[in-house]
Parts: C-alpha cells; structure tokens; sequence
C-alpha cells in the first residue's frame, strides 16, 4: 500500500490519488463521502491488496489533493460531475472496466456511474446511501428532515456563511453524532481534516447541498449527463449495498426494499452496531463482504465472456 499522492491531470481538474495492489489486477475504484477523505479506505485496502486487487482512491473535487485547474470554473458538486471525474480519471490510468467502492457521496456516484456508464462496471458497492432513481431528491418525511438539518442549514445565506467561517467544526459535528461513540478519535478526525482545508472544500459542499433543494450554480458541461440520468430507473450493475443499523443520518429504513430498482445481482448487508461510516467502524466485516461481491461479479463477468 502507497500513501505517496500521484496525481492526473483532466480538463477540469488536478486529481489527485492513492493507489496500491498489483499492477495487473481488477482495478477497484474507492470514492470516499462526505464529510472524509482518501483515509477512510485505509483500513480495507489491505484486504483488497492480498486478494489480488489494484486499487485506486481519489481526493473527490474540492478535497485535499484535488484541485480545479481554473479559478472560472463553476464548482459543481453534483454526483454527475463527481461521476465523470471517475471516468476521466479511469481514461487516464488505462481502465475501461473497473469496479467502484463508494461511501456517501462517493456511493451516489457510484449508483450515478451504473446509470449513465453502466458498459464500464464490473460492479458497484455503495456504502451508507440508499439509491435515488433518476438521480431526484424527493421531499424527506419530517423525521428524516430532523437529521438532514445540516442541509437546511446550508441552504439558508448565513447557514452558508457558518460553514464558511468554520468548516471543520462543522464536519467534527457530523462525525460525532452521524455513528455510535467511540468510533475515531481526535488525531484521526484533525488528520482527515486537512483534506477540508482545500480552498474549494466549502465551494463544492455548499454546491452539492444547496443544489439539491434550490437553484444553484451548475456547470453546462455535465447537462446532457443530468438529463440522461433523470431517465433512469432500473440500474443493471450488481450491486452490494451495506448499511450500518445504527446510522444516524441515512437509517437503516431509508434502503430498505430497494431490489425492484435493480435488473442485475442486488444484495443489502445490515452491519450490527454500525453507524454511517461503515468501512472506518467495522472495517473487516465491510472488506468481508466487499471481497465477496466482486469475486462473484467478476467471476459472473466472465463467464458472460466465454
């Protein structure tokens, strides 16, 4: 496993990533959440790298080592965009098949890619977050709205200029109430937080937030992607979907019954104990499962082949 950060380098973006396992293997895509980073995969990379997997983790946009190359661009958190920066970044490696592993918003871009480039998965595993169809954002139950509470905050002017003005506090105050206690400690959460020290950090999550329930900025270049996606129902990648049964930010109830969306292989695991950052609470039990889907998936992909 390589800490080293290698960057590439898009139309829109300096990438930087973490990458290890063999050079030959099947290339497994992590995208981490928010509010986290690259190291919420460090304790499942380990399992990926013994079994044979070439992993690669990306900063997404916005995060530590991922920079925008124009101070013009407009900073469009949307999962479309954060979906074709995997594939721009899965074009310069060399990848036109890969699988992809991803935690919050890495797991709606996960369900994003299986929408709009379902010909470039060998599968998908989303952490935490429950698929969306069309990529909408139905109006929450009034318990639900209670835990989105961040959001409304965010979406009012001087929500958003306290997040500015302190915007570490405000990620430590979703990492200490979003999962049971006990689950990280403070040199970890001040370690990930230098990822939220990028100049854009702020730019991109009050982007991705407040877009989802009013009119924001938005980049043109992804317009014929959000409008494919928004006729998208039914997804075709097998997918695993684990979900910790204590979460208290996207619960349990909210993935439930989700298989009617799925054509392909659609499995849900239930982590006891666990809250919303399952690959950091309950890392071999999350690397268990994971080890398990893409053996099958791969193992079923070529069969289709031969």
């Amino acid at each position: 496993m390589s800490n080293r950060i290698n960057t590439v380098t898009t139309d829109v973006l300096d990438i930087g990533y973490e990458e290890g396992g063999p050079q030959g293997g099947p290339l497994v895509l992590l995208l981490h959440g928010w509010p986290d980073d690259v190291r919420g995969w460090r304790r499942i990379t380990p399992h990926l790298e013994q079994a044979g997997f070439r992993w690669v983790a990306p900063w997404l946009r916005g995060f530590g080592a991922t920079h925008f190359r124009s101070d013009n661009a407009i900073r469009d958190g949307s999962a479309v965009a954060l979906a074709q920066d995997a594939i721009d970044l899965a074009d310069h490696l060399g990848y036109s098949k890969f699988s992809v592993v991803g935690h919050d918003w890495g797991a709606r871009a996960a369900y994003t890619l299986s929408a709009l480039f379902p010909e470039r998965l060998s599968c998908i595993t989303a952490l935490a977050l429950a698929y969306s169809p069309r990529g909408k954002f139905p109006t929450p139950t009034f318990e639900q709205s209670r835990r989105w509470w961040y959001q409304w905050f965010m979406a009012t002017d001087r929500g958003a200029e306290a997040v500015r003005a302190d915007p570490k506090s405000f990620a430590r105050l979703q990492w200490d109430t979003w999962s049971p206690g006990g689950w990280f400690n403070d040199a970890e959460f001040q370690a990930t937080a230098k990822s939220f020290e990028n100049p854009d950090w702020t730019n991109i999550t009050l982007n991705a937030y407040r877009s989802r329930w009013k009119a924001e900025p938005s980049d043109n270049r992804y317009a014929q992607l959000k409008e494919r996606l928004e006729s998208v129902e039914k997804l075709h990648a097998p997918t695993l979907m684990i979900q910790g049964d204590i979460d208290n930010c996207d619960p349990a109830s909210e993935s439930e019954g989700q298989d009617r969306h799925f054509t392909g292989a659609y499995r849900r695991a239930l982590l006891n104990g666990v809250g919303h950052f399952p690959a950091r609470e309950a890392p071999s039990e999350v690397a268990n499962h994971l080890l398990s889907h893409l053996r099958t998936s791969i193992y079923e992909e070529g069969k289709t082949r031969l």
